[in-house]
């Protein structure tokens, strides 16, 4: 029998999106649904029989390593940000990206398959991964299986719906490609605040599709204040 309590993972591919930070990426994978992203798969796993039927599905499973989030030191428990990053709970009743092992899992749409004479790439919306994050696998998402219609989401369905009113001045949004101005206001809409910060007269700032992008909140308004 063999032993795979100590097993090394290889990347199978790399992940291209507008965000080369952590911060202002969406939560959760699926909430900002003009989000746009490529997974440029690395040789021998870009070969083409190895996606021979893909685009029979139109969602994928995305298994993926938090590159920037690899601690040594296992904690039990986290600060998760949909209860304001102030009451702990166990680290495997969450998806925080501080892990035993620092490995996410997304569920993107299946856009478009890019053949190249250097391989495959796949272009999908909804991801939440910065740029450059390693892929480790991909798999169809199956709705008779993976959808559960019944499910109970625990505190993480706290605030789920919320959403703020984005305000971006016509001379700002100009700076912005145009492919880009939703997925920008998706993004915008789920505050990418820290949870547990709600100081009105700060302003915060993100890089965005080569964009620095700079934004102040009041009550349930994000206004934009700068793009350069």
């Amino acid at each position: 029998m063999n032993d795979l309590s100590n097993i090394n993972i290889t990347a199978i591919g790399y992940v291209k999106s507008d965000f080369p930070t952590k911060f202002g990426i969406p939560r959760q994978s699926g909430l900002c649904k003009n989000l746009f992203s490529q997974i440029t798969l690395l040789a021998p796993y870009n070969d083409e029989n190895a996606f021979r039927g893909i685009e029979q599905f139109s969602h994928l499973w995305v298994i993926w390593g938090f590159s920037e989030s690899v601690t040594e030191d296992f904690q039990p428990t986290v600060r998760p940000p949909k209860l304001g990053g102030n009451e702990r709970r166990g680290v495997f009743a969450t998806r925080s990206p501080f892990r035993p092992n620092p490995i996410g899992l997304s569920c993107v749409k299946l856009e478009k398959v890019i053949r190249t004479d250097e391989g495959i790439t796949l272009e999908v919306s909804g991801g939440d991964m910065k740029d450059g994050t390693p892929v480790f696998d991909i798999k169809p998402y199956i709705p008779y299986a993976d959808c559960i219609q019944d499910a109970s989401g625990g505190f993480a369905q706290q605030h789920s719906t919320d959403r703020l009113e984005v305000v971006i001045p016509p001379q700002l949004l100009a700076k912005v490609p145009e492919n880009k101005r939703t997925a920008l206001s998706e993004v915008l809409s789920l505050d990418p605040r820290p949870a547990y910060q709600n100081d009105e007269q700060r302003i915060y700032g993100f890089a965005f599709a080569s964009l620095e992008v700079k934004f102040k909140v009041q009550g349930n308004t994000l206004t934009v204040t700068s793009i350069e």
